[in-house]
């Protein structure tokens, strides 16, 4: 094989990879599948999205998590959630939320996060230390002092996205009523 045919072979590889991880590094669109992932529970047990998407449609709640504080549009919006936990159960949804953040005492910080709130036990907490879901996600948020974009999708019990919305600042989250509206409109 003569050197310009090796060139424009490792080009196209290294084109290849490059258009893979672009495309892996972007948030999934509603038609799409959503990329399966596992993270864990703050008692350590493992949380997999197919899983519980064979059993019921998920409402996937992102965090900013540990940005190095306790975010307070995180708590009120995790508030507002709790209070509508039984409309939320009735609606037959499975409400999961993601706590990102560095390795070094992310469960301690989810800890102190969660107390105070009432943990329903149908709601699913789990922690995504050193981004590996939010990045997979493409929702990583690369700013000083930032983790991952305030962040909720619908998966489908066909593991189908049905709503996204990504905030591209602290406010702008979904709501409990938004997300039942759109729960509602994903059996249609």
């Amino acid at each position: 094989m003569n050197t310009s045919r090796k060139n424009v072979l490792a080009l196209a590889a290294v084109l290849s990879v490059t258009l893979l991880l672009a495309r892996a590094a972007s948030p999934p669109a509603p038609g799409e599948a959503a990329p399966n992932f596992t993270l864990r529970t703050l008692d350590d047990k493992p949380v997999e999205l197919k899983q519980l998407t064979a059993k019921r449609p998920v409402v996937l709640v992102v965090l900013r998590g540990w940005p190095g504080y306790q975010c307070p549009l995180c708590t009120r919006q995790v508030n507002d959630f709790v209070s509508h936990a039984s409309e939320l159960d009735a609606s037959g949804a499975q409400v999961l939320m993601v706590y990102p953040g560095p390795a070094a005492d992310l469960k301690a910080h989810a800890q102190e996060f969660l107390q105070h709130k009432n943990w329903p036990k149908n709601f699913l907490f789990v922690v995504d230390p050193d981004y590996s879901f939010t990045k997979s996600y493409g929702l990583r948020w690369e700013a000083k002092n930032e983790t991952a974009y305030p962040s909720t999708l619908i998966v489908d019990k066909e593991n189908k996205v049905r709503f996204v919305h990504i905030s591209k600042q602290h406010g702008d989250r979904v709501g409990s009523a938004a997300a039942l509206k759109a729960l509602g409109e994903a059996k249609r």
